[in-house]
């Protein structure tokens, strides 16, 4: 096991690679930016480095400094987070070439998996099933050609990168160039890659993640799934486990689909395979996230299994000392991503915590980097942190959303706790049929 690790990663997730290494016994070292000097991770890892200015290529980017920190405090290991480099080849097997562990998958299947159009053939050929689509487009005049092939309406999608970038949907023909051309544009700044793909843009559909944890020996285990379809702009902002509405057997089938995926391509520690499933109850495969997802935490509540530790073993070559049927799952969790914005735009909104009080009880959890007094600063993601519960059952998960909730409160930066209450408490909601259009069929998104 290691002794050491460092956390190459801010906020939320930092601190709670933090917390998992403490109650390991392994030394943490924290790396940031000028900005966040104050922030909760650099006061609680047992070292902490400034690497560089505000911008994150002046800092959370900057593997060279990044490195370098590693080798001077010794760590045996980086764990990425989620997001920033946390699914980065280059970064991966930099780390490796500097005699330090990546914790995560190794640069290969990083790569791999990143790459959408290879992702689709290799989940293809391991009898995965995907959503019809193309390889990649080499210009405009094949792309609409494509098109007409496959069938309005359409979707447009980056081979590289996440977060819903480089993703336009494409109704009809007419409005094809523009979206083509500002997919690959968005694409290429947010990425460096300007290479996309089509596929059919299927909806309604709700979007069902399956966690698995994997070892070196060929160990692959299920930790459940997620609904994640409550979005705004592509991106989550409620997901729960596990998926309600969804029949059994096409759960079933969908574990077998992810195990699959994990297995052709020699997945180790933690990963996570997305899938979009349309009105007749057929699944096909999104990506494949190979990382710590941001709500891995509903999977942790009703599993009872932390997965931060064990993608730190697997990471550092443990096999898994549980089974398939060790795996139980209890109740129903659902989390809530509280953010720092403006909830009728999602325009971010910084400044100082003038006052801060979260919820307690049974079973409810605040995963945070914020406290009273500190100052959000204007450079990073809006997320401040992760609202979730968990209970026996969905209908008193929901009550106990709710109340923690309206428990909630935080003076200073605007923030979505208000909007949340008002999605569950829709009926559309309550009664587990939304879909990836929710939020804007219902008026939350415009």
């Amino acid at each position: 096991m290691f002794s050491k690790i460092l956390i190459a990663n801010r906020g939320e997730v930092a601190v709670r690679v933090i917390r998992a290494c403490r109650e390991m016994g392994i030394a943490t070292v924290a790396v940031y930016s000028t900005a966040d000097a104050e922030s909760l991770h650099v006061s609680m890892a047992d070292e902490a480095y400034c690497i560089g200015g505000p911008k994150l290529s002046e800092s959370y980017l900057n593997v060279p400094a990044i490195l370098t920190a590693a080798k001077c405090t010794g760590a045996e290991a980086i764990h990425p987070g989620y997001g920033l480099l946390s699914e980065n080849a280059e970064f991966a097997q930099a780390c490796i070439d500097s005699g330090v562990a990546f914790i995560g998958p190794s640069p290969e299947v990083i790569a791999r998996m990143g790459d959408k159009d290879e992702a689709r053939r290799t989940m293809q050929a391991a009898g995965v099933p995907v959503i019809p689509g193309t390889d990649i487009l080499p210009d405009l005049s094949t792309a609409e050609r494509e098109a007409v092939r496959i069938g309005y309406p359409l979707m447009l999608k980056a081979r590289s990168g996440g977060g819903g970038k480089g993703i336009r949907p494409v109704a009809e023909p007419s409005g094809f160039e523009t979206a083509f051309m500002s997919a690959r544009s968005e694409a290429r700044a947010a990425f460096g890659d300007d290479a996309v793909y089509l596929e059919r843009f299927l909806a309604p559909v709700k979007h069902v993640e399956v966690q698995l944890l994997c070892d070196r020996e060929g160990n692959v285990l299920v930790l459940g799934d997620r609904d994640c379809s409550v979005q705004r702009r592509n991106q989550k902002l409620i997901e729960e486990s596990p998926a309600p509405t969804l029949p059994e057997h096409v759960r079933l089938a969908m574990y077998d689909a992810a195990r699959k995926a994990a297995r052709a391509v020699g997945y180790v520690t933690v990963g996570t395979v997305e899938f979009l499933v349309d009105r007749n109850q057929a699944f096909y495969f999104m990506e494949m996230n190979t990382r710590l997802q941001v709500e891995h935490t509903v999977s942790e509540m009703v599993t009872d299994v932390d997965i931060v530790k064990w993608q730190i073993r697997t990471a550092a070559g443990m096999p898994l000392t549980m089974t398939q049927e060790d795996v139980r799952m209890r109740g129903h969790a659902i989390e809530c991503r509280i953010c720092a914005e403006n909830p009728e735009n999602f325009v971010p909104s910084t400044g100082p915590v003038k006052f801060l009080l979260t919820p307690g009880g049974l079973n409810v959890r605040f995963d945070t980097f914020i406290y009273q007094s500190y100052v959000i600063p204007p450079y990073y993601d809006s997320m401040l942190g992760k609202l979730i519960v968990c209970a026996a059952t969905r209908e008193e998960a929901l009550r106990k959303m709710r109340s923690a909730l309206s428990e909630f409160i935080l003076s200073g930066p605007m923030h979505n706790v208000d909007l949340h209450l008002r999605i569950l408490s829709d009926p559309a909601f309550i009664e587990g049929r939304y879909t990836t259009s929710f939020m804007a069929e219902s008026g939350y998104c415009k």
